[in-house]
């Protein structure tokens, strides 16, 4: 695939030394759960209107690379396994050169789509999953089926992929199962990344978020029951704190209320349908579908100017939260 020329030396830096380099590339606002994390009602999201293409997501993301540096992309949605244009797009994105390209799925199709992945040349995957207990998974999901998804993780593995686990824990829901499924991971070498619930969507107005979170500090007291752990290093940029049991493996917290990422913070966010999202903390966005059409120079010119808004709307400090729901731009 024909690369699109780039300036390296005119990246967009904020006044704190931050740039884009990550990018969430959301396939579809569709997902086949109802996470009631995600959303308040029980009814799944549907896909936006007028999403883009797959050819439209892949010139974006080449766009992107040469206006402001992205080098790494996490596909992800809504649930991105059910877009129809997934193959085709994933190995459009793969053939961009990136040095890393990874993908958030909630593993219910991953039966369906794992040799495809495997052969794609991806290296890692994070699958989404709360509980370990039948019941309580569709209590929280409201559809699928936990056996799928954990044979899923295994054909991940036996492919050679490298495996992550997001959860997130809630008081009085799922944290009874932040030690079976820390004690799964770290069978399997794979390691799990507890989510602070996020103070997002119909959460933002709802007593149930104080209600059901569940700190770091409280995560750390309850592995610390069972296991001796200490911090361990990881990436400058990123959003998790991580945490080594000595002889048995790794895992992380991403904390965005008990120890904010914001000032390391380097994503960039471009929804289904084209919204490109400088933070979460912020519902501003600028839909770039119409400069797709235009010459690379004059596309690089005009994205330039949106990414420098994009950039400025980041948090200097800490999360504020936002009525956004995450599934639509990108998680």
């Amino acid at each position: 695939m024909q690369q699109i020329d780039s300036d390296k030396q005119h990246l967009i830096v904020d006044r704190m030394g931050r740039r884009f380099r990550n990018l969430r590339l959301s396939l579809t606002a569709a997902c086949n759960y109802a996470c009631t994390y995600c959303v308040p009602d029980g009814k799944r999201l549907q896909a936006a209107a007028y999403e883009l293409s797959g050819e439209e997501i892949v010139r974006a993301t080449q766009l992107l690379i040469a206006t402001a540096g992205i080098d790494k992309v996490r596909i992800t949605g809504g649930e991105p396994l059910l877009s129809p244009k997934f193959p085709a797009t994933l190995q459009g994105i793969m053939d961009l050169g990136l040095s890393d390209v990874s993908l958030t799925t909630n593993g219910q199709l991953l039966p369906r789509y794992a040799q495809g992945i495997i052969d794609s040349g991806m290296q890692r995957i994070n699958v989404s999953l709360d509980t370990l207990n039948r019941e309580h998974f569709r209590d929280i999901a409201r559809s699928g089926d936990l056996n799928t998804v954990l044979h899923g993780i295994e054909l991940m593995q036996a492919g050679g992929l490298k495996v992550k686990i997001n959860m997130v824990p809630m008081h009085g829901v799922n944290d009874d199962q932040i030690l079976p499924l820390l004690e799964y991971a770290l069978e399997r070498n794979i390691e799990l990344r507890f989510i602070e619930l996020m103070n997002m969507g119909h959460l933002q107005a709802s007593p149930a978020y104080a209600q059901e979170f569940f700190s770091m500090e409280q995560i750390l007291d309850r592995i610390g029951k069972q296991y001796a752990f200490g911090r361990t290093d990881a990436p400058f940029d990123s959003t998790a704190v991580r945490y080594e049991i000595p002889g048995s493996g790794t895992f992380g917290i991403i904390a965005n209320e008990s120890e904010p990422f914001c000032r390391n913070c380097t994503r960039l966010r471009l929804s289904s349908n084209g919204a490109l999202y400088g933070c979460l903390s912020s519902a501003r966005s600028t839909n770039i579908r119409q400069l797709l059409a235009l010459p690379d120079g004059e596309a690089q010119a005009e994205l330039h100017q949106v990414l420098l808004g994009a950039l400025a709307d980041k948090q200097s400090d800490n999360f504020q939260g936002e009525v956004t729901v995450m599934k639509f731009i990108g998680g």
